[in-house]
């Protein structure tokens, strides 16, 4: 940074009565104009509640999440990852497995509440003669009549159907999903029907997450789109500049996370040859190589595919082929995963999806929308599902085993798809949707879609504590 830059920035501390310590120059020339003002401000809001009217360098380190370490820990480790596992059976017997397992998989997690110990199935539930009964299953319909909302369960041994009256159960029952799995409890009512009077989700628990024992940093980034003409390559460049610069931040990131949509594909849309700069996927990976490998190797680097990126479309997706780009594959800092997956950073566990079923969801439940991702994210831990909705324009596998269960709560849930950044948290999870590095494209533009790209997200791995790069001009205001 230029002396006259930096001399206006530190003017508004200056302004303030505050004194520079020397120490802290040396480490200001590393930051550009705009890290260095919302630093600056707030370290002044910090120290006057204080009222202590000194800055050093070791305040910018505190408020930059930075210690003195000089031993960084970076160890990465694949906690699940689809690639392997994957059994596709066929036709209706291969539907019947996979959701013969959402179900024994999600029954198990929702073993832990108290209320599961009353659980029956709902063939047995329907000749007991008790006046309540706890049931699970799968939610195979629901509709509203006269202020009614009726639903119907199915559990390997048979369809339950009750109705429910409470206003405030019945917005619950509003926000479930085709196919959630659910447990409730219900009350026998006139004419031997069923009242429910309780909704209970499988839900993740609050949990503190686990951290990092040393201070380093994860980026989250996703849908790249490298190959079409509104990839922001000038802008990634200058980011991975960054990250392999001096910036105190910079040199302790060692984990870059890439959640699909790492390339724009090809024959994914109609006339899409016509926004392309790279008219094969060959091309758009190399291109992508070429870009990765300016990251310093000592950065452990995480690639899942997303809906544009070669190989099979249905959820869950084997890691992107590496016949079409084996230099790739062979990157020493790179590991390629499925979509989902989960990864271990220096013990924080983080769970990456792409984001597909984010479209199903938004059309078919009031009050979620593109704007806020972070918001289907949430519902997407409470089902504890990852593409709950069956038969939508998501298109699911039969798989043997259903790998998007949410077994065990992360402590980071990683989400792209949508080309919206946006924070978030709940119950001590951390939402990232770590938006886009593609620039509004004309369909985008004709349905109303307005994008926030080209911004990096940070995350502290002993903190928590996010950070945001902008490299997008266009944008003002960050997360």
């Amino acid at each position: 940074m230029l002396k006259k830059e930096m001399a206006v920035v530190l003017s508004y501390a200056l302004n303030k009565g505050f004194q520079i310590h020397p120490d802290a120059l040396g480490f200001l020339e590393s930051m550009d104009v705009k890290s260095l003002e919302k630093a600056i401000r707030g370290i002044v809001r910090e120290k006057t509640r204080a009222k202590a009217f000194q800055i050093s360098q070791g305040d910018f380190e505190a408020y930059l999440g930075i210690t003195n370490e000089t031993e960084v820990q970076c160890k990465l480790e694949t906690l699940s990852d689809p690639t392997p596992k994957i059994t596709s059976a066929e036709g209706v017997s291969g539907y019947n497995a996979l959701f013969a397992s959402r179900f024994k998989k999600l029954k198990r997690v929702i073993s832990d509440r108290p209320e599961a110990k009353m659980l029956k199935t709902i063939t047995s539930a329907k000749t007991a003669k008790a006046d309540e009964v706890y049931i699970c299953g799968l939610v195979s319909s629901k509709n509203v009549d006269r202020n009614v909302t009726k639903i119907t369960l199915e559990d390997p041994t048979g369809t339950f159907e009750g109705i429910i009256f409470e206003k405030d159960l019945q917005e619950k029952a509003g926000a479930l999903l085709s196919d959630q799995f659910v447990m409730i409890k219900a009350i026998t009512g006139k004419n031997s029907g069923y009242i429910i009077k309780e909704l209970i989700l499988p839900d993740i628990p609050d949990h503190p997450p686990n951290r990092s024992e040393s201070e380093v940093y994860a980026v989250f980034l996703s849908d790249l789109h490298i190959g079409s003409k509104y990839f922001m390559e000038k802008e990634f460049s200058e980011f991975v500049s960054w990250i392999a610069g001096p910036h105190p931040v910079a040199r302790k990131v060692r984990f870059v996370l890439i959640g699909g949509d790492v390339v724009d594909g090809v024959g994914i849309y109609r006339d899409q040859d016509k926004e392309l700069v790279c008219q094969t996927i060959e091309e758009q990976l190399e291109r992508t190589r070429v870009l990765l490998e300016k990251i310093p190797e000592h950065i452990q680097i995480v690639i899942m595919p997303g809906n544009h990126d070669p190989g099979r479309r249905a959820l869950p997706q084997p890691a992107i082929p590496k016949k079409y780009c084996p230099a790739l594959w062979e990157m020493k800092n790179v590991t390629m995963v499925g979509n989902p997956a989960e990864v271990s950073l220096n013990g924080v566990r983080v769970l990456m999806f792409h984001g597909q079923s984010i479209d199903d969801i938004v059309k078919t439940t009031p009050g979620l929308s593109y704007d806020s991702p972070v918001d289907v994210m949430r519902q997407l831990l409470r089902a504890r599902h990852l593409g709950p909705i069956y038969g939508s324009q998501t298109p699911i596998a039969p798989e043997s085993e259903d790998l998007l269960v949410v077994e065990e709560a992360p402590d980071i849930f990683h989400v792209g798809h949508v080309h919206k950044a946006e924070l978030g948290t709940y119950r001590g999870v951390l939402l990232i949707n770590s938006g886009s590095w593609q620039r509004q494209t004309p369909f985008q533009a004709s349905v109303g879609m307005l994008p926030n790209p080209g911004i990096a997200i940070l995350v502290n791995l002993k903190t928590f504590k996010a950070l945001t790069e902008n490299y997008n001009p266009d944008l003002d205001n960050v997360l």
